[in-house]
């Protein structure tokens, strides 16, 4: 047993995914600064006692490791859980008492942080709740928010409405993304736009462009990508979802098969990951976990191939989102490291797990189902034409047909 920490056991996981020697990491972390360091053999000493675990680096040196290898330090080095919990004691209405105001048009400061924390707290069920409940709940959320908007308001609590109601329309365009819905996902997506410009919520319509990315993305549109990408980061400023939208970019750069652009847009992000404090809330959808990083670069380098990098991330993205105890607490991300490994496995001929990697990501409760289906259609790639008549490709085959069928999609086949 490794009994060493995680973020230990990762710094020479890194160092070796790349074929470093300690030297040659050495070496490297140096460029990351222009700081005076230590002589090269003492910096060597504290490397050796940073991948033994025996020493956490510091808040100078956790940075710099990093960003030689290319990620952020919240990635690396996460934050113990009571570093960045909620706080429990806030004042919370009731749903019954909250929607007993509104009728009442009893619109008060109170009702307006209720209504901030119920918005919250949908946009933290994102990952987990069942699509069917989360786009009842948030329709009907929806639905009252546009109500109160009627109410006689103060311009600040008007604009503070608009701006909740333009949240949960983008979670609830989010959810009809992921469960098929795409003309629904469009109309509401535009909506949100609509209403993040009214509220001058530059947040709002950042999000609104990196979700017509996102969905131009698992059309194959790629230059929509990178334009939509753009058209989000023109607003984005140093908000959280710049990463997202250089991480949609990075993506859409290694489809069309440019390296040097995926590297400089995920450099950019990470910039921006790094220049971030931690979110209070991690679970809420909107909020940038730094975690998420590795699942990023997890797709682009899988896609151009760099297989011994891609398995880092995704053995990194199962780890971290697996509870001591094996719950999945990110079941979409987790199924598409799933996905990376069953890639990777194929490239390297072992048919068989190839297949039971992909047959365990497509058994997720919580998916995006446009996702899921674009990168089991690489997974299908990866597998060529040449294995399609044995027994456990042509039951993965089957089972992608059933997820495609009730969203109209054409027939799969080895070949795509």
């Amino acid at each position: 047993m490794d009994d060493r920490p995680a973020w230990a056991r990762r710094i020479r996981a890194e160092r070796l995914a790349r074929g470093w020697t300690q030297d040659d990491a050495v070496h490297a972390l140096a460029t990351h600064t222009s700081e005076p360091l230590p002589d090269f053999t003492s910096l060597k000493r504290s490397w050796q006692r940073w991948e033994s675990g025996e020493v956490h680096p510091d808040n100078f040196y956790a940075p710099l490791i990093a960003a030689t290898f290319g990620t952020v330090t919240r990635a690396m080095f996460p934050l113990s859980p009571r570093d960045h919990g909620r706080d429990k004691s806030a004042a919370e209405l009731g749903t019954l008492e909250i929607i007993t105001r509104l009728r009442a048009s009893t619109v008060d400061d109170a009702t307006i942080d209720g209504l901030h924390i119920t918005v919250d707290q949908l946009c933290s069920d994102y990952p987990h709740l069942p699509a069917g409940q989360l786009l009842i709940e948030g329709r009907q959320w929806l639905t009252r928010l546009t109500t109160v908007l009627d109410h006689r308001l103060t311009l600040k609590q008007h604009r503070n409405v608009l701006s909740l109601a333009g949240w949960l329309a983008l979670l609830v365009g989010c959810v009809e993304a992921d469960s098929g819905d795409e003309r629904a996902a469009e109309a509401t997506r535009q909506a949100a736009l609509s209403m993040g410009l009214e509220a001058e919520n530059g947040g709002i319509q950042a999000w609104a462009h990196e979700m017509a990315a996102w969905f131009a993305l698992t059309r194959g549109d790629y230059r929509s990508v990178i334009a939509a990408s753009d058209r989000g980061l023109a607003v984005a400023g140093g908000l959280g979802v710049a990463v997202q939208l250089y991480a949609q970019k990075a993506k859409a750069w290694a489809r069309i098969g440019d390296r040097r652009q995926v590297e400089v847009a995920l450099d950019q992000g990470r910039r921006v990951l790094e220049s971030l404090a931690v979110p209070d809330n991690l679970d809420n959808h909107f909020n940038i976990d730094p975690l998420k990083y590795d699942f990023y670069s997890m797709d682009a380098y899988r896609i151009l191939g760099e297989n011994e990098r891609a398995e880092l991330y995704a053995g990194e993205v199962i780890r971290a989102h697996t509870s001591a105890d094996g719950e999945e607490l990110a079941p979409m991300r987790i199924s598409e490291a799933r996905l990376t490994l069953g890639v990777i496995a194929a490239r390297r001929g072992d048919i068989e797990q190839a297949m039971s990697y992909g047959h365990r990501s497509l058994k997720a409760q919580r998916r995006s189902v446009p996702h899921l289906i674009m990168s089991s259609k690489e997974l299908v790639r990866a597998v060529g034409t040449d294995h399609a008549d044995q027994p456990e490709v042509r039951a993965y085959l089957d089972e992608l047909r059933d997820l495609t069928s009730p969203h109209g999609k054409a027939p799969l086949a080895t070949a795509q």
